[in-house]
């Protein structure tokens, strides 16, 4: 009867499972793809792979084997690991690879379009290093489904059908991408069904002879071809940062929340250190008493975020370039006196950036990111936990599309990560580009642990900058107000801007804005674009979750 009675419940949960083991990811097929390799045997990491793969199909605007990631895994037997695929500036880039003629910083559109934007993509050495690791099955069956999907062709859903009417009009300079998304000149719609012969038989190739097969020969030359013979582009990407590119280990970045411990990616990833910023200034306040409908807790939760933020702009970059204070960042003395400047009863109205311990003089910079990215995450029966966040940047990133005959992989446009401002204030500041750097990113998988040490939630998103605030608030939704997965990644999302703080249209948050406009914040309400994957440890097993804005799944093993 207990069974029944789970299974009832699951059945009335459609974007959740119960399992002992579960998939989720913000695309069905993907989704799929993760519950078919860990049926078949797979680890956590293998299904993590094959959802990666299958997204860089089903997904293309979003991420791929174009762009780079984080992973970070949890084994069974208790060790936490991260890899960083971040994707690389070319050796030659130069800190002024956003700078014009005049001395001035490029506007946005004119930096993002072609091979000025493209990194050296990271995800196939990511897999193939986590393969190496904790893979079971065999290389050449992680492909399978991505392959499936890519020869026999997928639905258009909601997501990038949008994505495609907005981006079409500029796709003049991109005949490749044009031919798959707008055939005809018309953007592909909602249900139409897409085919990808040439991103089928990369594939297959890759395979059949492993990473090297994207990062030399003849997907190489194609990639290259494509990057420095695209408008705009400094052609200044080699053979040689394409075969030198290489995934790395990272130390994990762990801190205390209440009962809890929470690990992330350290740098080049802001996600852990911003993350566990915004939740040591909050650990002194009695969130769970305040609850989700109280203007107080948000109004708490906006001037920690303000504050967290502003330390990343500062200190946050690529750590084999720059010194990093991450140690001072999360250090709970240094967090405590940041959330003194925090009263209950007035917005603080400007929000410096504060002196943790071990920090370089260093001059703070704005750095942009666009809405785009996707998550998703695998749980197999033994215990191991992958949870990785993938991306190209913007929706279709470069708006490069590579491919021998019609088809292909989306390139990234992630080198518009890094500060285009060089310097600031006549100092250098430290997410700049230089030559063979991985610009700063908002990614933010992660893991929690419970006092006995297991693993019991994890989670992460798309949506440029916003991700870490959507991270923060689906761990205080879960951890203090006792949320579900699912629930917590649905609670309305207070962000800010140039503008204030600004809270989610559609969502509970709106109806706050006149009381925290008493507590002084100035407030606007305004879409997000917000997208998350989460699973958490129940009694019956891990249960994945989807965000409900997203067309995302969840699936037992």
């Amino acid at each position: 009867m207990i069974r029944y009675l789970l299974a009832l419940f699951a059945l009335l949960l459609p974007a959740s499972a119960f399992a002992q083991g579960a998939v989720t990811s913000a695309d069905p097929r993907a989704t799929e793809a993760g519950q078919t390799i860990l049926r078949q045997g797979g680890s956590a990491a293998d299904a993590a792979m094959a959802m990666m793969l299958a997204l860089t199909v089903v997904e293309p605007q979003s991420s791929g084997i174009g762009g780079g990631g984080f992973l970070v895994h949890h084994s069974a037997g208790g060790r936490l690991q991260t890899i960083d695929g971040r994707e690389t500036a070319p050796r030659a880039a130069t800190p002024a690879r956003f700078v014009g003629p005049d001395g001035q910083t490029l506007p946005y559109r004119q930096a993002v379009g072609g091979g000025r934007s493209v990194g050296v993509p990271g995800n196939l050495r990511l897999m193939a290093l986590a393969t190496r690791k904790w893979g079971r099955l065999p290389w050449a069956r992680l492909f399978e489904p991505a392959i499936r999907l890519a020869q026999g062709g997928y639905v258009v859903t909601r997501p990038l059908a949008g994505a495609a009417a907005n981006l079409q009009p500029a796709w003049g300079d991109f005949p490749a991408t044009a031919a798959l998304y707008a055939p005809g000149g018309k953007p592909v719609t909602e249900g139409a069904t897409v085919r990808n012969p040439a991103l089928a038989a990369l594939l297959r190739r890759v395979a059949a002879e492993g990473a090297d097969a994207f990062y030399t020969g003849a997907n190489a030359r194609a990639l290259l071809a494509a990057v420095n013979g695209s408008v705009g582009s400094p052609r200044d990407m080699t053979a040689a940062d394409l075969a030198g590119y290489r995934a790395k280990e990272r130390a994990p970045v762990c801190g205390r929340y209440r009962a809890w411990r929470i690990c992330g990616m350290g740098p080049p990833s802001s996600g852990a250190t911003t993350v566990l910023g915004i939740l040591g200034m909050l650990e002194r306040f009695d969130l769970k008493a305040l609850g989700p409908a109280s203007a107080q807790s948000w109004h708490l939760i906006a001037e920690a975020m303000q504050l967290a933020y502003a330390d990343r702009e500062k200190y946050l970059g690529d750590a084999d370039f720059v010194a990093v204070p991450v140690a001072g960042l999360i250090d709970p003395a240094y967090l405590r006196r940041r959330s003194g400047l925090i009263s209950p009863l007035r917005a603080l109205g400007a929000y410096p950036a504060g002196n943790p311990p071990g920090a370089p003089a260093r001059t703070p910079a704005v750095q942009r990111e666009v809405a785009g990215t996707t998550h998703f995450v695998a749980v197999d029966a033994k215990g191991n936990v992958a949870s990785m966040t993938s991306t190209i940047e913007g929706p279709f990133g470069s708006q490069l599309v590579v491919g021998e005959g019609l088809g292909g992989y989306a390139l990234n446009n992630e080198l518009t990560d890094f500060t285009f401002a060089p310097e600031r204030d006549g100092a250098p500041v430290a997410n700049r580009v230089e030559g063979g750097k991985r610009p700063l990113s908002s990614m933010a998988p992660t893991i929690v642990y419970d006092a006995k040490g297991r693993p019991v939630f994890t989670v992460g998103a798309a949506g440029g900058k916003t991700i870490i605030m959507q991270v923060a608030k689906a761990l205080i939704a879960h951890l203090d107000w006792g949320l579900p997965a699912r629930a917590a990644l649905g609670e309305g999302l207070v962000y800010f801007g140039r503008d204030g703080v600004i809270l989610e249209e559609g969502t509970a948050r709106a109806a706050l804005k006149p009381e925290l406009e008493r507590l002084g914040h100035k407030v606007v309400i305004g879409k997000l674009g917000l997208k998350a994957n989460a699973a958490e440890r129940t009694p019956a097993g891990w249960r994945g979750a989807a965000d409900p804005r997203s067309v995302g799944t969840a699936l037992g093993e």
